[in-house]
């Protein structure tokens, strides 16, 4: 194939596409793939999750405006473009019952309407290849399930000049492949976990691996392993990038890299629907484009 490769990151919120396949995109990058992250909302009702910021009146103040610079600094780190959607956050709701979603939060979007911005960007950008969530959202975070939602929706009807007309939202554009982010997975966890006790070292995993037994979360199927260890330090800055949202002493932190790289180094994908045909399982996410 001697047209460019696209691939076209799909996440609710800055500093999802630093937690989630961010090694992947940078790898990619160095490439010569062209990678675009595109983010749904602003993160403006995200809570400040590193304890060295908690309180700071400014951050509390301006933390759309902070979210956004976060998002600049990790973009560059990452060597990736990046565009906004413009939806508001949803926020995380807590409390039983739940209590009801913002009104003109993105959750409260309709799907159609919310996956036309994305449809524009598409066809803009004209990416062979996306990725996102599953239809739990990673977890269940509901601007991460509306994200799914838009997504597969956008993948379908890019295409489509009837449902998203050619004068509104450009050019029909078809992607090939979409695939939802696995990185977060039982087998890695566990490789990892068992690493680290094997070595006399305490393990991040132990309440991870409670939680989930207790919670008899389902496994996913990966289809696709994509060998990044050699960038998993970029992931880790620009994680770190989002300041108000990583503690760098925290639990991300405590594996050692060398480690991580002999252990598992590859990110996960479970690929959700292909127009091309391509062999499980891939270590690739442009298989069966490449060849084309």
């Amino acid at each position: 194939m001697t047209e460019q490769l696209r691939l076209m990151a799909v996440h609710a919120h800055p500093d999802d596409e630093s937690s989630k396949g961010a090694a992947t995109m940078a790898k990619y990058v160095d490439e010569g793939v062209d990678v675009l992250v595109a983010t749904c909302t602003g993160g403006e009702r995200g809570s400040i999750l590193n304890p060295k910021l908690q309180g700071d009146t400014y951050v509390e103040a301006n933390i759309h405006e902070v979210r956004r610079k976060e998002m600049d600094e990790a973009r560059e780190i990452l060597g990736v473009k990046q565009a906004w959607l413009g939806f508001v956050d949803s926020g995380l709701p807590e409390g039983d019952p739940l209590p009801p979603l913002p009104e003109g939060c993105f959750a409260l979007v309709e799907v159609d309407e919310a996956a036309g911005a994305l449809v524009r960007l598409i066809r803009e950008f004209r990416p062979q290849v996306i990725t996102t969530y599953d239809e739990n959202g990673g977890y269940p975070h509901p601007d991460h399930i509306m994200t799914h939602k838009i997504t597969m929706v956008a993948f379908e009807h890019a295409a489509d000049t009837e449902k998203y007309p050619e004068a509104e939202f450009g050019a029909p554009w078809q992607p090939l492949k979409v695939y939802y982010n696995q990185g977060f997975n039982r087998q890695r966890t566990l490789a990892m976990h068992h690493a680290m006790i094997e070595r006399g070292l305490e393990s991040p995993y132990t309440e991870w691996l409670e939680r989930w037994e207790k919670m008899k979360v389902k496994e996913r199927e990966l289809t696709t392993f994509v060998p990044c260890g050699d960038f998993f330090e970029i992931r880790d800055k620009a994680l770190i990038a989002h300041a108000t949202q990583i503690d760098p002493d925290g639990g991300w932190f405590r594996v050692p890299m060398d480690i991580q790289r002999e252990v598992w180094p590859t990110e996960e994908y479970e690929l959700a629907k292909s127009l091309v045909e391509t062999s499980l399982p891939e270590d690739d996410l442009f298989a069966g484009i490449r060849e084309n």
